[in-house]
């Protein structure tokens, strides 16, 4: 008995699948080798061209993703990928359908390897569970194809923000957004937390109830957690916006859009100001980038100057300490030079002192 495979390297996940559907044919009796092997043949031609189903089946077998995960991570992409197939040229090969379905992600971007990784999994699913030719696998390596590196989130300065905050329109819009970039300084918040934000003990204490995903754990989110101050400083000390009380009277805040997209619509009411677009280039010459979260950032790196520990900023910030190392430590060692000339001054004075009790000593 021949199997329908050419004797080649690539074409062993095929033939190893097809020989798997002929054992458990024959060993289920009722049918000899050869019949089992006709039976095979009638499963793989099932199975070959059902994306439809392959999509239903990923779908299960990733249950640790929710839902929307599924609709940003994955599902754009299979529908690129579904749209592919059924066009005139379709492709016939895995490699050529990661070409045709990653067109509308720019090369080097984060998002197109997000796709990429989604489809690619996707297609061994596939060939290692749904017995599709091994031809469907998708590249191994991508030649010529690079992920942008991650820009460095610039941390703003107290001085920069008193800039911002000085600089919003004197309007009932710019009010409310005046309010929300003060929060966003004094306690280190996420945009989203914002919308979550209350007094709790008579207003002695403000909260944020928002509960972000964890990522890569199904339905696991971060804990409420209670929001500390730190404040921000001008020539003659802290600042006090009594942002606390005023969260505690109802002030009103920035319309937000839609439940997730606080930092698009921080983010757009910020590009529009001159005064943001003025630090951008500030931070640009720094080799690092202004974003919505350098509020937090500058709360971070404050924190860590004004001598808070590591898991106490995880804590106020919301996140795990593995988060925070991973995001925050260089935040640590900011003054790394301005500590070791302190290290090497006092050294200087130890070696001067025992130099001198040594010429006491010696006359």
């Amino acid at each position: 008995m021949n199997l329908p495979f050419a004797w080649e390297e690539a074409a062993w996940v095929d033939a190893l699948q097809h020989i798997k559907v002929i054992a458990k044919a024959f060993n289920e009796g009722g049918v000899d080798l050869k019949g089992a092997a006709k039976v095979a043949t009638v499963v793989r031609s099932a199975h070959d061209t059902d994306w439809t189903a392959a999509a239903a089946a990923y779908r299960q077998h990733k249950q640790r993703v929710s839902d929307r995960t599924w609709r940003q991570k994955y599902t754009p992409v299979f529908e690129a990928a579904l749209k592919a197939l059924g066009s005139k040229n379709a492709p016939t090969n895995g490699v050529d359908l990661c070409d045709a379905a990653l067109k509308r992600w720019e090369p080097g971007t984060r998002q197109r390897q997000i796709m990429r990784q989604s489809l690619s999994g996707f297609l061994r699913f596939c060939v290692q569970r749904r017995s599709f030719k091994s031809c469907w696998l998708p590249p191994a390596a991508v030649d010529g194809e690079y992920v942008n590196e991650k820009r460095i989130g610039y941390p703003l300065t107290d001085a920069q923000v008193l800039r911002l905050v000085d600089a919003v329109p004197d309007t009932a819009a710019g009010h409310r957004w005046r309010f929300a970039l003060q929060l966003l300084a004094v306690y280190g918040l996420r945009p989203e937390d914002l919308r979550h934000l209350v007094t709790r003990n008579n207003g002695t204490e403000l909260w944020s109830t928002y509960q972000k995903s964890k990522g890569g754990r199904k339905g696991a989110r971060t804990a409420e957690r209670r929001l500390y101050p730190l404040l921000v400083h001008d020539v003659d000390g802290a600042v006090d916006w009594n942002l606390q009380q005023r969260v505690h009277l109802k002030e009103e805040l920035p319309p937000l859009g839609q439940p997730g997209k606080a930092g698009e619509a921080l983010g757009t009411f910020l590009k529009r100001q001159p005064t943001w677009q003025s630090i951008a280039a500030e931070a640009a010459a720094e080799g690092q980038e202004l974003v919505p979260y350098s509020f937090r950032h500058r709360y971070s790196a404050t924190g860590h100057a004004r001598g808070l520990q590591p898991k106490q900023m995880a804590d106020a910030m919301g996140h795990s300490l593995e988060v925070h190392m991973g995001n925050y430590a260089r935040f640590m060692t900011r003054d790394l030079a301005s500590a070791f000339e302190a290290v090497n001054g006092q050294a200087c004075l130890t070696h001067s002192g025992d130099a001198g009790q040594a010429v006491a000593v010696g006359g």
